[in-house]
């Protein structure tokens, strides 16, 4: 599993300030009718996004140096709202690998462990100087460092994060990636299914 292992990740990052942001403004349920997750990051914050334009306003996604951000900032219990995957998913196919907030929402959490996608969390005061620092230098860049549970960024001292034993765990070792486990060793999977009488009935049947 060692190409699935997730030991820290680099790259520019975006402020996101707002507590309570929920699924609904991260992915609006009117796009959630789509068979696959296929180009749903074109609709991450779509209303938020416009919301901004319609008051002269820009987004924090559409300042240019937030082009190929790689982490995203955040308040507190960020993901909150209904349970639905698309939100991390979206977020991930925009292009993001790390959301470090103050908080998040477990489900959210979760769904975003599933896919690849890392939730650490800081210190609200701890928060707050990243998020000044990056708005003072807009496409700075962070290192998450999840072994040794930091966030650094040029020319300050590494601050602390935390996220649950078991997500370190899993990030360390690559079993966040389920999928791949099941692929890493199918010759086993095959082997358990001819074991299960009602699996071979079905695979006759069909």
């Amino acid at each position: 599993m060692a190409s699935s292992v997730i030991e820290r990740v680099t790259g520019r990052a975006v402020v996101l300030r707002g507590a309570d942001i929920d699924t609904d403004r991260i992915m609006p349920a009117r796009f959630l009718k789509a068979v696959s997750f296929e180009g749903l990051e074109r609709h991450l914050f779509v209303d938020d996004r416009a919301a901004a334009r319609g008051r002269g306003k820009t987004h924090p996604l559409d300042v240019p140096s937030a082009a190929g951000s790689r982490i995203l900032v955040c308040n507190t219990n960020f993901g909150s709202g209904s349970s639905r995957e698309h939100a991390p998913q979206a977020l991930f196919r925009w292009g993001f690998r790390v959301i470090l907030a103050e908080s998040f929402a477990e489900i959210f959490a979760g769904n975003s462990l599933a896919i690849g996608l890392v939730c650490v969390t800081a210190s609200p005061g701890n928060v707050a100087n990243l998020m000044e620092a990056l708005e003072q230098n807009s496409g700075a860049s962070l290192t998450v460092d999840i072994r040794a549970e930091t966030v650094s960024i040029a020319g300050q001292p590494d601050l602390p994060i935390s996220l649950p034993a078991a997500s370190r765990r899993a990030w360390l070792s690559g079993e966040w990636d389920v999928t791949g486990l099941l692929l890493e060793d199918y010759f086993e999977v095959e082997r358990v299914e001819a074991r299960l009488p009602y699996l071979r009935t079905t695979s006759r049947k069909a």
